[in-house]
């Protein structure tokens, strides 16, 4: 049995029914408590089960949001930033607008990613501009409020009854995508099978000196998560879990497994070789993969509407409205 806690809410989840039935009347003589039945609501998310898959959205939550900045019925747009946007923290001029709306408004969409990782990246960024923010930034976060307008009824799509539960993860990074420090971008998601389970788009502490560098820094945040989630499910199934991670750059495979590499690359700080160890305990596993099969690519630029339609389906964010 699972108990998940946050302050006085719990979410229960086991193998064994009679030992959750247990669990409750136990707490529920120590403290006052209401049992709610199947979880359908929790911190903002909403949830609904099936036989044949759980999805979890946050479609109130985006409309409050939405609603509180007037809007509501907004035109809607299919993608939340342009490709080959490149925003920046000096701008060129233009006025300065409400720090604290802006950080509002970024905050609900921070929260909002926790269902949408398709909002991950552009989100991201626009997050980096909350000390000064501009006309230009409000016009960005404006555009993701507008491709929220039109798919509020999208959320994470969880299937039931796969084969094959293998822990997988994708990591991926752009090369010196921001124009103020020349710094890249890390995305990383991982899989329970087919169904999302975490996912990250953030900037890279350290400026990468090459596409190479740039992917084994992402490379090493994904070993990060991808070992942490590999106990975490060892503990549950009492089997050692190991994580796949498959990265689109040769190179950093190989700057991973070959110490020769190493002597090339003092200058990465030691805690990005991190990753080598891991690799030499198996405590992670590395593939290659092709980048137009990369799905993590979508967490390190805005990309054109036909692939980033493709890559939100086969992340697992869909219209939940098509699945009873």
């Amino acid at each position: 049995m699972i108990v998940g806690v946050y302050v006085d809410d719990l979410i229960l989840t086991g193998s064994n029914q009679l030992v959750i039935n247990q669990f409750k009347q136990e707490m529920q003589c120590k403290f006052e408590m209401s049992d709610l039945g199947l979880l359908s609501y929790y911190l903002g998310i909403e949830v609904k089960q099936n036989q044949r898959e759980i999805t979890l959205c946050q479609i109130a939550y985006a409309k409050k949001i939405l609603e509180k900045l007037g809007m509501g019925e907004c035109s809607p747009c299919q993608i939340p930033m342009e490709p080959r946007t490149k925003m920046s923290k000096f701008g060129n001029g233009e006025p300065p607008i409400d720090e604290t709306q802006y950080r509002s408004v970024i905050g609900s969409l921070r929260y909002l990613v926790h269902t949408r990782p398709d909002l991950a990246y552009s989100v991201g960024v626009m997050s980096r501009y909350m000390e000064t923010p501009n006309t230009s930034h409000l016009t960005a976060v404006k555009q993701i409020l507008r491709y929220v307008r039109g798919t509020l009824n999208y959320g994470c799509v969880y299937q039931k009854g796969q084969p094959s539960l293998e822990l997988v993860g994708f990591s991926d990074s752009d090369m010196a995508g921001d124009i103020d420090d020349r710094k890249s971008t890390t995305g990383v998601i991982y899989f329970l099978g087919n169904n999302p389970i975490t996912w990250v788009s953030q900037k890279q502490k350290i400026v990468a000196l090459s596409s190479c560098e740039a992917e084994y820094i992402a490379a090493t945040a994904g070993t990060y998560q991808g070992v942490w989630l590999g106990r975490v499910l060892s503990n549950i199934s009492n089997e050692k879990e190991t994580a796949t991670m498959k990265i689109d750059n040769k190179s950093a495979i190989a700057l991973a497994r070959n110490p020769v590499y190493h002597d090339r690359s003092k200058h990465i700080d030691t805690r990005y070789h991190f990753i080598r160890e891991c690799l030499q305990n198996g405590d992670i596993k590395f593939e290659h993969v092709k980048t137009k099969l990369q799905l993590a690519d979508m967490l390190t630029k805005p990309l054109a509407r036909q692939r980033f339609a493709e890559l939100r389906e086969k992340i697992g964010v869909e219209d939940i409205t098509k699945f009873g």
